[in-house]
């Protein structure tokens, strides 16, 4: 490891910055030349320094499949940091780390143990890999409709039923903040002398404040993968993926990552892995006290607005730590959907959550945000609370014209007038805004009857959705965000999981996957 005063070097900045300041004659990839002959718009947006640093695999510059300079010192230096032992920079986000991981644990007809509610990028891993997933259902909070984590009991009895398995993820926190007691799921996965491999994307501030749960590297993770661009101060896309312990693979680790990493990667987005590195490494817990003073600022005031609850801690199974700077809001005693909150929030008061759901909104708070941001916030809950006590007064007609008033009112504008979309994909127009009780997320605690990649290549034939009951599903349906999948590959489809997307589909929600968007047909094995 690297003194503990290199963490003030950014090498693969500095590498980059030198080239980007190096007059020469470029003969090489990409098209535009340094940005000689990028489009007039873009440069008026991002101004023309940052396509000068847009640069291939210069000999300055290292290879990202091969380092040996710059690549490797920063890779280093991100180990030091982040408690590693090695680490690996990814440009195609987390999604190709945990691909990677399963690809360099479990091959064809190798077991795999993991919780049901895994993001769709394990599916993906699952297809490419051929391995046969083990799920476990995690602990579920009716009153929240939030899964919790897997326990360390349910972990340790499907070891139990399958000590073949190659390998144990979990997810380490989940969307909403929630973690479960790692540690104790590390030490029963080691007793089987295999690896534990966690999708901690959005955990990576966790190892620079006291006051934040516990690393999954320090808990007894074998890999981790982190998005360093969901809560740090790395661009989009831009993730880590770090090594512990001598239970994984490395070679067999590094010909996964060739697969399903570009080979033409951004040097702007590993330039920024590297900025962000040294960012919480030097200024860290100052970054994260503040953080979580923004967070609880918000708590307090958000949990003295009427008909709003905060997400705290909970003495549940699965719930073992909250990470703070995670805020989640429960809006259905508002008498609407977190999908319509979501949609007043963001079309009309300025405020944008991270993650709608049925019953509540989340939100990220990070080192990015500011008293301002928390001060809008809070004024924009406060109207939305507003609004109910106007309804109180007025008839049920008058209580949804009310709620609806505001969208209506959007639509009139013009769409130059209207404000730009961060999440395109949850954006649309919803019935009436009201809320009804969600159903339990109904993800099936059978295994599939069929492996996810016999499923995948299978031949398949579109049915309408209400002739697909029983039936083995070919695609991976989930809502997104938070991409859980609801249905995947090989597993029977359930009138639950239809009414489950269908109700999703109704409240404002948006379902990926899916051929027909509007869940009319789904896509189905042949018989």
């Amino acid at each position: 490891m690297s003194p503990a005063n290199s963490q003030t070097k950014t090498p693969l900045l500095d590498a980059l910055r030198d080239r980007t300041n190096h007059p020469h004659a470029p003969f090489y990839a990409p098209g535009h030349k340094r940005g000689e002959g990028i489009s007039d718009p873009l440069v008026d947006l991002f101004g023309a320094t940052v396509f000068r640093s847009d640069l291939p695999e210069l000999p300055e510059l290292d290879n990202l499949f091969n380092p040996e300079g710059a690549i490797a010192e920063a890779q280093d230096l991100a180990a030091e940091a982040f408690g590693g032992q090695s680490t690996r920079f990814l440009v195609n986000g987390s999604t190709c780390g945990i691909i990677a991981a399963i690809l360099a644990t479990s091959g064809p007809g190798d077991k795999i143990i993991l919780p049901r509610n895994i993001h769709s990028s394990a599916i993906s891993g699952l297809i490419l890999s051929g391995a046969i997933p083990i799920f476990v259902n995690p602990e579920y909070n009716p009153d929240w409709d939030i899964a919790n984590s897997i326990t360390p009991e349910v972990t340790a009895s499907a070891l139990e039923q399958h000590p073949d398995a190659k390998a144990v993820m979990m997810v380490y926190p989940t969307y909403h903040g929630v973690c479960g007691n790692l540690r104790a799921i590390a030490q029963i996965t080691h007793q089987y002398n295999i690896p534990l491999l966690v999708d901690e994307a959005h955990g990576a501030h966790f190892n620079f404040h006291p006051k934040l749960p516990e690393p999954a590297l320090s808990g007894g993770a074998d890999l981790t993968v982190q998005s360093i661009h969901k809560t740090l101060g790395a661009m989009t896309q831009a993730s880590m993926l770090h090594l512990k312990g001598d239970r994984i693979d490395i070679q067999k680790l590094n010909r996964a990552l060739q697969l399903v990493q570009s080979t033409s990667p951004s040097y702007i987005l590993l330039a920024s892995l590297d900025a962000a590195r040294q960012q919480i490494a030097l200024h860290g817990e100052q970054l994260m006290t503040q953080t979580l003073q923004l967070a609880e600022k918000a708590r307090s005031r958000i949990s003295q607005i009427p008909g709003l609850s905060v997400l705290e801690p909970l003495n549940t199974p699965g719930f073992a730590a909250l990470d703070r700077t995670r805020l989640t809001v429960k809006v259905s005693d508002l008498g609407i959907t977190g999908f319509a909150a979501d949609e007043i929030l963001h079309s009309q008061l300025a405020v944008t959550a991270e993650l709608p759901m049925p019953q509540h909104l989340t939100f990220i708070i990070s080192l990015g945000n500011t008293e301002t941001d928390i001060d809008n916030l809070v004024k924009a809950l406060t109207i939305l609370e507003g609004r109910r006590k106007k309804e109180e007064g007025s008839s049920a007609t008058d209580s949804v014209t009310d709620v609806t008033d505001v969208r209506k009112k959007s639509q009139r504008r013009s769409p130059r007038e209207e404000v730009p979309e961060k999440k395109s994909q949850r954006r649309s127009p919803m019935s009436d805004g009201r809320f009804a009780p969600s159903p339990t997320l109904p993800l099936s605690p059978s295994p599939p009857l069929l492996s996810p990649r016999e499923a995948f290549f299978l031949p398949a034939e579109t049915v309408p959705a209400d002739k697909a009951v029983d039936r083995l599903c070919a695609e991976l349906i989930c809502p997104y965000p938070p991409g859980i999948p609801v249905l995947m590959p090989g597993e029977i489809i359930t009138p639950e999981a239809l009414d489950y997307l269908q109700q999703v589909l109704t409240a404002g929600g948006k379902i990926t996957g899916c051929s027909d968007r509007g869940l009319q047909t789904l896509k189905v094995v042949r018989q």
